[in-house]
């Protein structure tokens, strides 16, 4: 990806996340399917580590079933964070995901996080050089038999979200300047926004886990009225 593009759709979604953190919030107060099969399969004397962690409900959620381990959530959305900050037994901080490799060794845990999570979140990171980044600070902060889970939104799979695809040409970028698999979307909640998004395949996301030193272990579709809107996985770390 053109590194003026990259820049400039950071730029937009930070935009978006913090302009209609409130109303995207508004959306997104029941944990979706996908999140729910995931809480079960974790014990509650694991550290979580909760990357992108938007208004903080699913790490709530492990509080309130009485998790006694440490739980984290990161987040550069204020306006989402200040929601989250309600989640008694958990702590948030304000982190740039863009810059996780930077502040690595201020989230760092003795031995390494049992697990961390990603729900909803890398599909918005602009260009592969960045997700690997932070892919690969991901396993430097896991230990090595820890679980790393995330899920990636298809919304390519639904006939509204794709008429919600709008040109390039809204945010003065040129197509030839993006990478396949990259759109842009608008958003009609609490005043009309723009934000970008990445459909993945899973064969993308193999070759991701691979480059950042480690496998796929389950992967399994939930979420939306189809049961196919997020992409959910399971890596662990190569040793």
């Amino acid at each position: 990806m053109n590194s003026a593009a990259t820049e400039r759709l950071l730029k937009l979604n930070h935009e978006f996340y913090n302009r209609f953190g409130e109303s995207f919030s508004a959306t997104r107060q029941r944990l979706q399917p996908g999140v729910k099969k995931i809480l079960e399969t974790i014990p509650n004397d694991v550290s979580v580590l909760d990357l992108g962690c938007g208004n903080g409900n699913f790490l709530r959620e492990l509080s309130v079933r009485g998790h006694k381990a440490a739980l984290l959530g990161v987040d550069f959305s204020l306006p989402l964070l200040r929601d989250a900050e309600s989640a008694p037994g958990v702590e948030f901080r304000e982190v740039d995901l863009g810059q996780l490799s930077v502040v690595s060794e201020q989230l760092a845990v003795v031995g390494g996080w049992d697990v961390i999570t990603m729900f909803a979140t890398l599909h918005h990171i602009p260009s592969t050089e960045i997700r690997l980044d932070i892919l690969r600070t991901v396993r430097k902060l896991i230990k090595d038999g820890g679980k790393f889970i995330l899920s990636n939104w298809q919304f390519l799979n639904s006939e509204k979200l794709r008429s919600r695809i709008q040109p390039w040409g809204r945010v003065s970028i040129n197509e030839s300047d993006i990478d396949e698999g990259d759109y842009l979307l608008d958003w009609r909640s609490g005043g009309e926004g723009l934000r970008y998004a990445h459909q993945f395949s899973v064969e993308e996301l193999l070759g991701l886990a691979e480059q950042a030193e480690m496998r796929v272990t389950d992967s399994f579709l939930s979420d939306g009225d189809g049961g196919n809107l997020g992409l959910y996985q399971v890596w662990a770390p190569i040793v």
